[in-house]
């Protein structure tokens, strides 16, 4: 632990929550405007959906190099290197000449994105104590949160102002805000680094999720050849089973298997995971499930903030809740969830539809960055980078998973089908949860 000032903590927090604003912001604007920029700018339609798959995959693939080397660096100007970079690529993705120069910018700003997150989690487990950290993953919750819910509509005001260039700044110009914000703040490095640093792990890692979510994103769709995600699963398949063996050589492997080993992080990861999987296929399948019961624009503006818009107001909340009755809270909330998609295969009548939006808005709500601020109670500070990096790819990793799966079953069985493979899944979270998880998890 590194003991700062009241007001040097404050500006750490400060910084690292202006930064936490970017992430869903880029997702949601970057999906908004690719209809935009694959007509405007010149190349294959095809590159389209990459301006969104090469920021998440570089994102999910760097994060545990990143996490890694905040904890072996100055963790200060490692997040403001991060921020600069993500700054840098959102005034330049607004500039570029064609869609191929998109795509690479975006990979470029996932890595950028991969240092920030890292990054931050690695300043504030560095200067925070464990006692605090249930009220500051509170205020992350809410900025996340936040975030995710309003970055739909601020996309779409910033296309109305001044198209889609100006949805790759706005993130940009947050980041900016972020990197100067830590200005005049100390460096954060530790004092006792290791001198050996597992790069072939850290490396392999990101090149198995870099070929898995390139395999996920090509699909077997039409215009796609067989061949294409063969060659990539193949490129998984070999890079994990060479990271195995190269960890297990490793005196201090790139990924913190050790942390893994502890039932407690583990199980909020997968707890996080099923969340956020249900939020990304609630928001897939609720409005198809309208639209077909020929819902109004009015009533599908309301379903999607019943969804979303308790995850902005609750978090606080949700951190208070999280001092004594963290368990249950997860576990009643991810069995709610897995209630309502029950709920959702029997009727989609248009209330039906509204309740189901506002119970899970309320089960989103009242966990935002719980598991977070629970399982990282388990990291030591000097790790906090690779212990949040790893937790985030758990997320994400199960995150992308429920969503390719459900949206497999949808092509077979209908939307409804969707919602019933993120409840199975929630489900068997809270199984996880309520068997790992100590019953006075305070």
């Amino acid at each position: 632990m590194f003991a700062l000032s009241s007001r040097h903590r404050r500006r750490v927090l400060w910084a690292a929550l202006i930064s936490d604003a970017v992430f869903p912001l880029a997702i949601t604007g970057s999906t908004a405007v690719v209809p935009d920029v694959t007509a405007q700018l010149p190349g294959a339609s095809g590159l389209g959906p990459w301006v969104v798959l090469a920021y998440n995959g570089l994102f999910a693939a760097a994060l545990l190099l990143a996490g890694a080397t905040a904890d072996r660096t100055a963790r200060t100007r490692f997040f403001a290197v991060g921020n600069i970079v993500v700054a840098a690529t959102g005034v330049l993705s607004a500039l570029a000449p064609d869609l191929l120069s998109l795509v690479v910018l975006r990979v470029v700003a996932g890595v950028g994105a991969a240092m920030c997150a890292a990054g931050g989690s690695s300043m504030i487990l560095a200067v925070y104590p464990p006692e605090e950290r249930r009220r500051v993953y509170g205020y992350a919750g809410a900025v996340l949160g936040s975030s995710l819910a309003l970055g739909p509509v601020v996309a779409q005001a910033l296309m109305a102002i001044g198209g889609w260039p100006l949805v790759f700044v706005a993130p940009g110009a947050v980041a900016a805000l972020a990197a100067l914000a830590t200005l005049g703040l100390p460096g954060l490095r530790s004092p006792e680094v290791p001198d050996d640093f597992d790069l072939a792990g850290a490396v392999l890692f990101g090149v198995t999720i870099a070929a898995a979510v390139t395999a996920l994103g090509l699909g077997l769709g039409a215009g796609v050849p067989w061949w294409g995600p063969g060659v990539f699963v193949l490129v998984a398949a070999a890079g994990a089973t060479w990271l195995v063996r190269v960890e297990r050589r490793a005196s201090d492997p790139a990924i913190p298997v050790d942390l893994l080993r502890i039932p407690a992080y583990r199980a909020y990861a997968v707890s996080t995971g099923a969340f956020m999987g249900m939020l990304v296929v609630g928001l897939t399948v609720l409005p198809q499930l309208g639209s077909a019961r020929n819902m109004g624009p009015g009533e599908s503006a309301v379903m999607l903030s019943l969804l979303t818009v308790p995850s902005t107001v609750f978090p606080l909340l949700a951190a208070r809740l999280a001092r004594r009755w963290a368990r249950p809270l997860v576990t009643t909330a991810l069995s709610a969830c897995t209630v309502t998609a029950v709920v959702l295969q029997v009727t989609d009548h248009p209330v039906a539809l509204l309740v189901a939006a506002g119970a899970l808005g309320l089960c989103l709500g009242l966990t935002e960055g719980v598991p977070d601020g629970q399982a990282l109670r388990y990291v030591p500070s000097h790790r906090g980078g690779a212990g949040a990096a790893l937790f985030s790819t758990a997320r994400m990793s199960l995150e992308t998973l429920t969503l390719a799966t459900a949206t497999g079953v949808m092509a077979a069985l209908g939307p409804s089908s969707g919602m019933a493979v993120a409840g199975a899944v929630c489900l068997t979270a809270a199984v996880i949860v309520r068997q790992a998880v100590p019953s006075r998890d305070t």
